[in-house]
């Protein structure tokens, strides 16, 4: 114990020398030169701020930090981020404190605002040091998170700004004391409601698809009364015949059998089934074709489906071109056999369409705008046999409100840029949901169990993505995510292997439930530049884990096991579940007792005070007292322990 002492008095010392714990600016031949923004480590979502600000030619101020612990250079998007985040009581555990600290200079550059309130300089922005400047505070100045913090060299050119604009000036001092509430996750959560009112309304076009006039019926003699017709109504014995005579604009009404026979939509011609239509393709290629712009096929089941998933680049010779990055997708995977294919056709219906597969189930190839909804796709029983319930190539539109059982993913997409997946059912399958090359997507609210893999694979480091409201359980895995700007939010993961993993850079995971995993959370990137906030890590074997590298903060999780005084919302003693004694706390009986004896008390003081002695750990400074998402939980079907997991009788930390 003598040993243990004498090592803490002498770090302890160590440490006030090098005076640890200012945030200040290394000035004059001292001072490394700033770097280009481009070659920063950056934290936040600096995604989303340069993608809502590049249409409009807009800027926004930006900080960069060289840190005592760290050997690269570190960037925020917007002066109050670095500000929010060097007031983190950890933060100095990550990187070091901060020996140099630069910002945007608008000085010079007469900057005038978007009518977002967006920054517009008329000449380039330079760099200054931090405490040489002066700020203006709420201004009318804006960056897509909120409201910005602009800095200028010279008073003058700050004086004149809030003379236009409004706002206060401060310097840096005043600065880093100044109230500053920021949340950069609130650019991505407005840009996730958008995204699903903008399918809402996509969905709601398709109804004039829906509403065609019946022009021709299949298998009767007449349609049947109370149905909307055009003045002459044609009938049909097949289904081909029907579409052949249908005028644009117009359905075809097929009465209840079933119909041997492979067809093509090629016109705004709508296919509809009136109770108890199979379409049987009798094995041989795909069933049925969307090749027209607005083409449309509802109420119809589809049997006999060819079982070809892969052809020879000499097939579609003149189609694609051998030598592209992706022909071998191309060729493995947008001309396979389906149920449905919709090719090179916009504005498509799918709809209340059951199919039974050994391949596809639908198609969706270059399809833009498509709308897949009501449709229930049964795949071979093992993975390894069948193939994807839905296939999207070079597609987007939404797909909604379906079933998909077996085969091998229930979604795959391959550049399906802006696709919304959203209230399904994923059982049985390999992989319920397939990210590849594809951006700015939304999976939200759906339900996926007894996958042999993952519920939800994000691959190949795509952008702007988000993951929310899904519930995934009894699988190898729940969402691996990968890429940057992913945005995880409101998800329920329970009975896995292994719950999230956290494969990507400046992203967030907010207010998910992670409950009784082998492993709750696992992230694999060295930078830890993702944020980790208000979710819930319930009766997991181990909680978390991460790689070596820099520290990890994550503020304001639930942890089960975590011990401390409660203000009725936050602990204080912090938690870490990479920690060999915090993350058995739950789990076995008398850990609580042997964290709080005074050696791994004063070892853990240790570690927080000395810049790089927690690399390779996670820390949540101010852990919860209780769930922070029992609503989500109830839901899922957790109600008990929403129940056993609340603040109400918090644990007071020792004296």
């Amino acid at each position: 114990m003598y040993g243990l002492r004498t090592t803490l008095l002498i770090a302890l010392a160590a440490l006030v020398a090098l005076g640890a714990g200012a945030v200040f600016v290394v000035g004059g031949d001292t001072a490394p030169d700033p770097v280009s923004f481009d070659d920063i480590v950056t934290m936040g979502a600096p995604s989303e701020v340069e993608f809502e600000l590049a249409e409009t030619g807009a800027d926004v101020p930006r900080v960069q930090v060289f840190y005592s612990q760290y050997r690269y250079v570190v960037g925020y998007y917007g002066v109050e981020a670095f500000v929010t985040d060097v007031r983190e009581p950890a933060h100095e555990q990550r990187f070091g404190y901060p020996l140099s600290v630069y910002v945007s200079d608008f000085s010079g550059t007469d900057p005038g605002l978007t009518e977002e309130g967006y920054l517009r300089p008329t000449d380039t922005v330079t760099w200054a040091e931090a405490d040489a400047v002066v700020y203006v505070v709420g201004s009318d100045a804006r960056s897509p998170v909120g409201e910005t913090v602009v800095p200028f060299s010279d008073p003058a050119d700050a004086e004149a700004f809030a003379d236009a604009h409004g706002g206060e000036l401060l310097s840096w001092a005043e600065l880093l004391e100044e109230p500053i509430e920021y949340d950069d996750a609130a650019t991505v959560r407005q840009r996730v409601d958008e995204q699903a009112a903008a399918a809402d309304a996509l969905v709601e076009a398709t109804d004039d698809r829906r509403d065609r006039p019946v022009s021709v019926v299949v298998g009767a003699e007449a349609p049947p009364d109370g149905v909307e017709t055009t003045d002459d109504v044609e009938t049909a014995e097949t289904i081909a015949e029907g579409l052949e005579a249908a005028p644009n604009g117009t359905t075809v009404l097929v009465a209840e059998g079933t119909y041997r026979e492979r067809v093509e939509i090629d016109r705004p011609v709508t296919l509809a089934g009136d109770g108890g239509v199979t379409v049987d393709g009798e094995g041989d290629g795909t069933v049925l074709e969307l090749t027209g712009d607005g083409a449309a096929v509802t109420g119809v089941s589809i049997v006999g489906v060819g079982d070809q998933v892969r052809i020879d680049h000499e097939e579609l010779e003149g189609e694609i071109e051998a030598d592209e990055w992706d022909t071998q997708m191309e060729l493995g995977y947008g001309h396979t056999d389906a149920g449905v294919t919709a090719a090179a056709a916009a504005d498509v219906l799918i709809e209340d369409v059951d199919v039974e597969t050994p391949a596809n189930g639908i198609l969706l190839r270059d399809a833009e705008d498509a709308v897949v909804r009501e449709v229930t796709v049964e795949g071979a029983g093992y993975w390894r046999d069948g193939y994807m319930g839905v296939t999207v190539m070079r597609s987007d539109g939404v797909i909604e409100e379906s079933t998909f059982v077996g085969g091998r993913d229930g979604v795959y997409m391959h550049r399906g840029d802006g696709i919304v997946i959203r209230d399904s059912v994923f059982e049985e399958g390999r992989y319920g949901i397939h990210f590849m090359y594809t951006d700015d997507a939304l999976i939200a609210d759906n339900r996926i169990s007894e996958q042999r893999d993952y519920g939800i694979i994000v691959m190949t480091d795509p952008e702007r993505n988000a993951i929310v409201g899904n519930v995934v359980h009894d699988a190898v895995g729940g969402i691996g995510t990968g890429g940057t700007d992913t945005y995880v939010a409101d998800n329920v993961l329970y009975r896995l292997d292994e719950g999230l993993t956290t494969g990507t850079v400046n992203s967030i995971y907010e207010n998910n439930a992670i409950v009784d995993n082998e492993q709750g959370l696992r992230t694999t990137t060295i930078l830890p530049s993702s944020q980790v906030s208000a979710n819930d890590f319930v009766g997991n074997e181990d909680h978390a884990s991460s790689p070596t590298g820099p520290l990890r903060l994550w503020p304001g999780n639930y942890w089960e096991g975590a011990i401390g005084a409660s203000d009725g919302r936050s602990l204080d003693r912090p938690y870490s579940p990479s920690d060999p004694v915090d993350s058995r706390l739950h789990r076995v009986d008398g850990t609580p007792a042997l964290a709080e004896a005074p050696a791994i008390e004063m070892s853990r003081g240790l570690a927080g005070t000395v810049p790089g002695m927690r690399a390779g750990s996670i820390v949540d400074s101010r852990p919860s007292c209780g769930l922070e998402n029992p609503d989500r939980l109830a839901e899922a079907g957790f109600e008990e322990l929403v129940e056993a997991h609340g603040c109400a009788e918090p644990r007071p930390s020792p004296p």
